[in-house]
């Protein structure tokens, strides 16, 4: 581990992000991504929606120098592969029939949660390289050490992807679908630059979003209300029974957001005849908007579209911001501007067997991504240089 003159540095694993509190971990974390600060990770600790009966246990790595922390890495044990959206069941299944035992596995993530950021978070003051070096080799050593099969750096931010690479980790892409703002004043600027095909469709869309006689509502800071949170609670709950068969997140995990950060909580709420019916969760960061989850208690055409995709356009215009990340999967959001991008993940595999395995799955896996992005670019919704 990185030491200097007189300066000595230790790692060690926690199974609290309070035992290396708000302070320590915030001067870690940075203020750019609402997901890494440690009023989000402490409330899905707090909450119950990361605890041992719903298979997420905090294993936080922190390095410290002089009692102070230099850098943490966020990372749990799983006991399974759900709420990743990384998908690695087939792996889990090829190495349990060769004998092996792929659960329980590390993680280094934010729980239920598709968006990119930096996995080895590292006070700016302090030199990044060496310390960047040093997280990764602890993450190793604790794979090994305790036995795991595998350690997972999911929705990592590129760089960390490339360093992790660098240290031994199996590189993995994946896509998602965002919006980037290039300088519009109105939505109608937006609509400009796309074919006349695709910006009468979205207009087609949200008239027939608005025919419904329902309100929008965009909601953030001292606004959202607790009636606001039981009602979306009810839209999540739902969402998750038909999809999943069971919910992640408690109910107190959304009040404690509103508690701890509601300036940075975007709650796009769909009002009828007084009754609240519809909603979507969205997290602002440093200078992007991040679509979380979306419910609703009846089908209104297009209603989905409006509040999840177009209100997140307009929001991320009035405030100047470059990107709305609209989360996971999901192709038909390319006809709304929203176009395919990479996302990376970085995975420690130590049994050599399975890792040449796996490796040779990913060469394939990668090669495949790159012809679909391809593809998928064709289909782009923006007018070609010709002006059609």
């Amino acid at each position: 581990m990185p030491e200097g003159e007189g300066r000595t540095a230790i790692i060690r694993a926690v199974d609290s992000i309070h035992d290396i509190g708000a302070d320590n971990w915030d001067a870690c974390a940075g203020a750019d991504n609402p997901f890494l600060s440690f009023d989000f990770l402490s409330a899905m600790e707090d909450s119950g929606s990361v605890a041992s009966d719903t298979g997420w246990l905090p294993h936080h790595l922190v390095l410290e120098a002089e009692g102070q922390a230099e850098a943490v890495v966020p990372l749990y044990l799983k006991g399974h592969s759900y709420g990743e959206y990384v998908f690695d069941w087939g792996w889990a299944d090829a190495y349990e029939r060769a004998g092996g035992r792929y659960y329980p596995k590390l993680i280094s993530t934010v729980p239920y949660t598709p968006v990119t950021g930096p996995r080895l978070l590292i006070r700016p003051e302090v030199e990044r390289k060496p310390v960047a070096a040093a997280l990764a080799e602890a993450m190793k050593e604790t794979t090994e050490r305790q036995g795991f099969s595998s350690l997972h750096a999911i929705f990592a931010d590129e760089d960390d992807w490339s360093l992790l690479g660098d240290k031994g980790f199996l590189r993995r892409t994946a896509l998602q679908y965002h919006w980037r703002n290039d300088g519009y004043e109105t939505f109608d600027d937006f609509l400009g630059a796309l074919s006349s095909r695709k910006r009468k469709s979205i207009r087609k869309e949200r008239r027939e979003a608005a025919s419904h006689g329902i309100d929008i509502l965009m909601l953030t800071g001292d606004a959202i209300e607790e009636r606001h949170w039981d009602a979306f609670f009810r839209f999540y709950r739902d969402t998750t029974d038909r999809k999943w068969g069971s919910a992640y997140l408690t109910r107190s995990f959304f009040s404690m957001l509103g508690e701890r950060m509601a300036d940075r909580v975007l709650l796009v709420m769909a009002e009828m005849n007084g009754t609240l019916v519809g909603g979507a969760l969205n997290l602002i960061g440093k200078d992007a908007l991040y679509g979380r989850n979306w419910g609703c208690l009846a089908d209104f055409r297009f209603l989905h579209f409006e509040c999840c995709y177009y209100r997140a356009i307009d929001f991320a215009i009035e405030r100047g911001l470059s990107t709305v990340e609209a989360g996971a999967q999901g192709q038909h959001k390319i006809q709304r501007g929203y176009l395919p991008t990479h996302t990376y993940s970085a995975h420690y595999i130590p049994d050599a067997g399975f890792r040449n395995a796996v490796e040779d799955f990913l060469i394939r896996e990668r090669r495949q991504i790159e012809r679909e992005k391809e593809y998928l670019a064709e289909t782009s919704p923006f007018r070609k240089t010709d002006g059609s």
